[in-house]
């Protein structure tokens, strides 16, 4: 198995810590508030990018022997970019958005080690059946999605009887390219 630095993983996501465990990586958790604001006019791309860019440069004067890992996940449907609804009104609306249309998940990685920064994405699509209002009420009742990207997690109830395909990676869609972090990951020394 290929040995790492140690590593610290910027985020508070139970999806991302428990994909990290999946691929043998040992990692402690370091939050810091960051601002996740970013210029009109970027690319869903140049957005994630962007973010996941501003969590890691929180950590750029305290670390050096530790590679610290953050990330930012984004929906996109019809040019529209979904982030995190703060209440069940959005989350219901975002799904409805999304119901019977093809959407973009969108994960900007970025991978600070000795200062020096490196940035990647990976692009999924998803495709939703249509949905009723009542499974869209019930998931939002029952799963709560207020910190999920587009109201929704794949792995729920939600994706699991609504999601018809993806093309792309499924960790992406779970919030972390796995296959194209790991592959960063080894180019460490």
């Amino acid at each position: 198995m290929h040995t790492f630095p140690k590593v610290i993983l910027a985020s508070k996501s139970p999806r991302r810590h428990e994909l990290l465990r999946l691929m043998d990586i040992d990692f402690r958790v370091v939050l810091k508030d960051v601002d996740e604001s970013y210029p009109e006019g970027l690319s869903p791309e140049e957005i994630a990018l962007f973010i996941a860019q501003k969590k890691a440069e929180a950590f750029d004067e305290e670390t050096t022997d530790e590679v610290v890992i953050t990330a930012d996940t984004i929906v996109s449907v019809a040019g529209k970019i979904l982030g995190k609804p703060e209440t069940p009104e959005q989350a219901m609306e975002m799904l409805r958005l999304l119901s019977g249309k093809v959407h973009q998940v969108i994960t900007g990685v970025c991978l600070l080690y000795q200062h020096q920064y490196n940035k990647f994405f990976d692009v999924s699509e998803v495709f939703f059946r249509e949905l009723t209002d009542e499974e869209i009420k019930s998931y939002v009742d029952k799963y709560k999605p207020f910190d999920k990207a587009g109201s929704y997690g794949i792995q729920e109830r939600i994706g699991i009887i609504g999601i018809e395909r993806i093309n792309g990676s499924y960790t992406n869609v779970v919030g972390l390219p796995t296959e194209k972090l790991y592959q960063q990951l080894k180019r460490i020394k």
